[in-house]
């Protein structure tokens, strides 16, 4: 597994909290350990790819009410659930809504750590894909709004002379806007273009 990561326990069984922390940490992945989800929303994360180990049934809240809820937390970690107590409903129904894997105690170390470097690996995926889509808005947004409106139409397959029709500009003034709208892009191609903001919204940004 490569750099640094981050995975979450939460289970109300201290012994349990023990032998997972012992066991990441001897494949090197740092663990943080907690006894309830309240203790864990109250520590919050770190900015670091990760992966919650969430038990089914504690005291208070259970782990399914919550994993529920997380998308609402703004919580996209990938879930790994343990249990002693699911059955194979449970176990559907937790990975119908995302969960990534439902492990029932006792389960093997292997599966379990196999289970949470694929969660890692699918928040890295995540992260990187919002990276990606950040840097894309903010170069978007560095655009004049002439510039924008020749991109937006460019991307939609109008040839230059058309783009001015429509703006009722010159087509030198169509050239000169998409030549900084790629520039400032940094796209080197329409198809470059064109793959770069199909990652934005057009139609909700101005």
């Amino acid at each position: 597994m490569t750099g640094p990561c981050v995975v979450y326990v939460i289970d109300d069984d201290s012994s349990v909290r023990a032998a997972l922390d012992d066991l990441l940490a001897s494949v090197g992945i740092r663990v943080l350990t907690f006894d309830s989800t309240t203790a864990f929303l109250a520590h919050g994360m770190e900015d670091a790819p990760g992966c919650l180990v969430l038990d089914v049934r504690m005291p208070g809240q259970s782990g399914i009410d919550f994993h529920r809820r997380m998308t609402g937390l703004g919580i996209a970690l990938p879930v790994v659930f343990i249990t002693g107590h699911g059955d194979i409903t449970m176990g559907v129904d937790a990975i119908k809504h995302g969960a990534i894997e439902f492990l029932t105690k006792p389960f093997n170390d292997q599966t379990l750590l196999d289970a949470i470097q694929n969660g890692i690996g699918k928040d890295r995926d995540r992260r990187r894909a919002v990276a990606e889509s950040e840097m894309v808005r903010a170069r978007w947004a560095s655009l004049s709004a002439g510039e924008q409106e020749v991109a937006r139409l460019v991307v939609q397959g109008l040839l230059n002379k058309q783009i001015a029709s429509v703006l009722d500009v010159s087509e030198i003034t169509v050239k000169v806007r998409r030549a900084q709208a790629m520039r400032k892009m940094d796209a080197r191609t329409l198809p470059d273009l064109v793959r770069l903001t199909e990652k934005l919204d057009l139609d909700g940004l101005s």
